[in-house]
């Protein structure tokens, strides 16, 4: 009986904030995976080990959880004034289904470290010793990021002192700016609240009507008050990834804020479109005990914010969902700004099942249209291996 060999493909496996995935130089894949497709998808599946029924990617790169079933695929630049473009597949642990709707704000932390280890950012770019700029073009979303990336001797420098919550090791910092996050690709503008509205009344069968701020920068996000479905904003993993209805309710709430949002057309949709938008629930500051067991005290955060990816409660917060608060902080009126005291600010430092982030945005109206031109986080970003993933050969 004739045996399928094993093909394998240069392939670097990296942590950028709170996830982890795999990255691929463009130029490596498959050639029929160069280009999106059935192709491409099938690869980054068998890459990652998914569909799984058994829910654990045991034959794969992945690690069972939305932050680890992440694919990412670069190459230099097709635009002018970027170095490199970044693209994001969301690989479902379930069904054989990659996502490429949105961006992992996490791993964009690694984007510009993996981008000039692997040879993508013009030499002249990188300084001996400093700081590289480098210019990210978000392709999934059409968005730009600049990433500053710590270079020593040459070299991306990974490791430093920088203490990220949700990641247990510290490391050097990484500073993303995501630049115009509310604007459309074009430049017009005007999506950043889809319904025209800071605040609407949002009909959900089965649940009620919630007030929701539903919003347009990172990633579409949903924002509902926890009291109002009955959480304290305090709540850890367990509390909600166990509960079947209490999933079932934030799905529900997602698929009609998704309507609302003009993401969808027919609420069926919502099956097919897993990483976007996000709901996240927020409270005023109160204290709590976060997953590793460190005390977050009221007085250490603005507001509390939880966050629902892939279908489960996140065990800190993804990237564009902070700059989706980071946003709405900035906004007087919303109820993220609202659970935060109100008023204009410039940053804000919200609570999460794992501890605590700030993040940083400027808004102005203009026109009579809130702005954000930029949101502003530090994560950091470390190789784990690189390599060679291996799929069979028969797999695309």
């Amino acid at each position: 009986m004739a045996h399928v060999p094993q093909i394998k493909i240069p392939a670097t496996y990296m942590r950028g904030g709170t996830s982890k995935g795999v990255f691929f130089r463009l130029q490596d894949l498959p050639e029929a995976a160069q280009v999106p497709g059935a192709a491409r998808d099938a690869l980054l599946l068998r890459v990652i080990g998914s569909p799984d029924p058994y829910g654990k990617q045991i034959d794969g790169m992945g690690g069972a959880t939305s932050s680890t079933s992440k694919t990412v695929i670069i190459a230099k630049s097709s635009k002018p004034d970027h170095d490199v473009d970044y693209l994001f597949g969301q690989v479902s642990i379930d069904k054989a289904f990659v996502d490429w709707s949105g961006n992992c704000g996490n791993l964009s932390a690694a984007v510009g470290p993996f981008a000039i280890s692997a040879g993508l950012v013009d030499p002249s770019r990188i300084p001996h010793n400093g700081v590289a700029t480098v210019r990210i073009w978000q392709a999934n979303i059409g968005k730009t990021i600049i990433g500053h990336v710590p270079i020593t001797n040459g070299a991306v420098q990974e490791t430093g002192d920088f203490e990220l919550d949700g990641v247990t090791f510290p490391a050097a910092e990484v500073q993303l700016e995501f630049m115009d996050p509310a604007a459309e690709e074009d430049g017009a503008g005007g999506a950043m609240f889809p319904t025209g509205n800071l605040i609407d009344d949002l009909e959900v069968p089965g649940v009620g009507t919630l007030k929701a701020t539903m919003i347009n920068a990172g990633i579409p996000t949903i924002f509902v008050d926890a009291e109002a479905i009955g959480y304290k904003g305090t709540e850890l993993q367990d509390a909600i990834n166990s509960d079947d209805k209490a999933l079932a309710k934030f799905e529900t709430i997602r698929a009609h804020g998704a309507l609302r949002m003009g993401l969808i057309t027919n609420i069926d949709e919502i099956a097919t479109r897993q990483h976007t938008p996000k709901v996240a629930f927020v409270a005023k500051p109160a204290g709590y005990a976060a997953s590793s067991g460190k005390q977050v005290a009221a007085g250490d955060v603005d507001l509390l914010v939880r966050a629902m990816s892939m279908g489960k409660l996140h065990h800190a917060m993804m990237g564009t969902a902070a700059v989706a608060i980071g946003t709405a902080a900035a906004i007087p009126g919303t109820l993220v700004n609202l659970a935060a005291g109100g008023g204009e600010r410039q940053a804000v430092r919200f609570g999460h099942p794992s501890g605590t982030l700030r993040v940083g945005a400027e808004a102005s109206k203009v026109d009579g249209e809130w702005v954000v031109k930029k949101a502003i986080m530090s994560r950091s970003a470390r190789v784990l291996m690189e390599g060679w993933v291996r799929v069979p050969g028969d797999t695309f």
